[in-house]
């Protein structure tokens, strides 16, 4: 499809990307080179800008802030992105940037956590987030709710299946680390602060993580209408989830 991304997006990430990339419609993966061809990539392509934050002052200034009883952790965000926070209409920057929201959300350390042991979730399933969210960051939800750049990486667990040949109780659980904060509060946290980098908060549309509900998310702005992102979201999941799982065939 034609679309105001136009231009192909390459960018030299610090880790190789899994080669099921190359599955993916106008995905190229090699080694570390990411390359996608706007055309083929989105089934919706209608924003060329995004809102990012650089990732040292998130890193520096926001990571370490404390909620106190005056401001909350959600409200630090917001005003850091209004003071910070710049437009961009370079794909490949928003790329490496997320990268580096999820490579630090979904780091290796969170391993040892028993919690985490007895659910089974490894190393293969944090290079799936670290993967799969960077690829995301490209989604676009507008102030209004409207939903102007979808890709396949929008339905996660999905993708999962296509890319890393996940199976279906690794894609629920994939699906809901993602979306659910890793389940406690202080990673709740870290996700609110992380994501300030990329210009808002990350909203899921699943009902759960059970993978018939399974309807992926974005990150989107600070007060957007979230009764027109859902309505939106339930007109087309059907449709593109399908979509992506014909990738597979």
């Amino acid at each position: 499809m034609t679309g105001v991304i136009a231009e192909t997006i390459s960018v030299d990430l610090p880790s190789a990307f899994n080669q099921g990339w190359n599955r993916l419609p106008g995905v190229t993966a090699v080694g570390t080179l990411l390359i996608i061809d706007p055309g083929e990539f989105f089934f919706r392509n209608e924003s060329s800008t995004w809102t990012v934050c650089d990732w040292e002052g998130v890193r520096n200034d926001v990571l370490s802030a404390r909620e106190t009883d005056d401001t909350t952790i959600e409200q630090m965000a917001l005003d850091y992105l209004r003071d910070h926070g710049r437009t961009t209409s370079d794909a490949a920057e928003v790329l490496s940037v997320a990268w580096e929201v999820y490579s630090y959300l979904f780091r290796s350390e969170h391993l040892e956590d028993p919690s985490l042991q007895r659910m089974g979730v490894g190393e293969k399933h944090l290079r799936m987030l670290r993967e799969m969210g960077t690829v995301m960051s490209l989604n676009r939800v507008e102030q209004d709710g409207h939903i102007s750049n979808v890709s396949p990486a929008w339905m996660f667990g999905e993708a999962c299946r296509v890319v890393y040949d996940a199976t279906e109780t690794d894609a629920e659980l994939v699906d809901e680390l993602y979306h659910g904060g890793w389940f406690n509060e202080p990673r709740r946290i870290e996700q609110v602060k992380a994501h300030t980098a990329l210009g808002g908060r990350l909203v899921h549309g699943c009902q759960s993580s059970v993978y018939k509900n399974m309807a992926g998310g974005a990150v989107v702005p600070f007060g957007a209408d979230i009764d027109r992102f859902r309505t939106e979201l339930g007109d087309f999941r059907d449709e593109w989830i399908q979509k992506v799982r014909d990738c597979a065939k």
